[in-house]
């Protein structure tokens, strides 16, 4: 009971730590361009390699899916990725929007988080209460691998090589361990903040 009650501190800790650490990067200027910055340009890239945008039609307009709602849910030829509900050409591309957008937002975001405070706790290690800064830019290993293992399949597809089944069905479970690997990796670099020192 008593080591009960010690594993819930810690973790009850770990949280007030890294939601103090996520607090004090977003109210800075820097941090939250870097949040910003991040989780847009990974966001773009997810749907770019997931073949959700592409560039090169000049074309404007909407088409949406006859039952939007139903559509939105099934799930296509993997495990994680969904049919699209509606094609919208913007004059010099073309979006796809589906359930995976979300997807690819959720993964932009944890991977914007981490490296914003990596960022923070790298430039500035007091600002988190972080003592080392290498702790940050040692946290950021996790963000980067596992923000990268999401276009598994898409990377192997331009590099031109042969993926058998048994590969392909080992990267559906690559983005539920990108996600596992982004938190954490934000809850390591969490639990390293001290508010006391800042």
């Amino acid at each position: 009971m008593a080591t009960e009650n010690v594993s819930r501190g810690r973790v009850g800790e770990a949280v007030s730590r890294t939601r103090f650490a996520v607090g004090v990067t977003l109210r800075r200027r820097d941090g939250l361009a870097v949040f910003s910055l991040v989780t847009g340009l990974y966001l773009i890239a997810y749907l770019w390699f997931s073949n959700l945008l592409t560039f090169g039609t000049d074309d404007v307009g909407v088409l949406v899916a006859r039952d939007p709602l139903t559509t939105f849910f099934q799930q296509s030829n993997n495990a994680m990725t969904f049919e699209p509900v509606a094609l919208v050409e913007f004059g010099f591309g073309t979006y796809l929007f589906s359930l995976n957008t979300f997807i690819g937002l959720g993964v932009a975001l944890l991977v914007g988080l981490n490296l914003a405070v990596t960022y923070i706790a790298w430039k500035q290690p007091k600002a988190c209460g972080i003592g080392s800064s290498s702790s940050g830019l040692l946290a950021s290993v996790p963000a980067l691998l596992s923000g990268a293992a999401c276009c598994g399949p898409i990377v192997l597809i331009i590099f031109g090589i042969q993926a058998s089944s048994a590969i392909m069905t080992a990267f559906q479970w690559l983005i539920p361990l990108a996600v596992v690997l982004l938190v954490g990796s934000l809850f390591w670099i969490g639990r390293q903040v001290n508010p006391a020192q800042v």
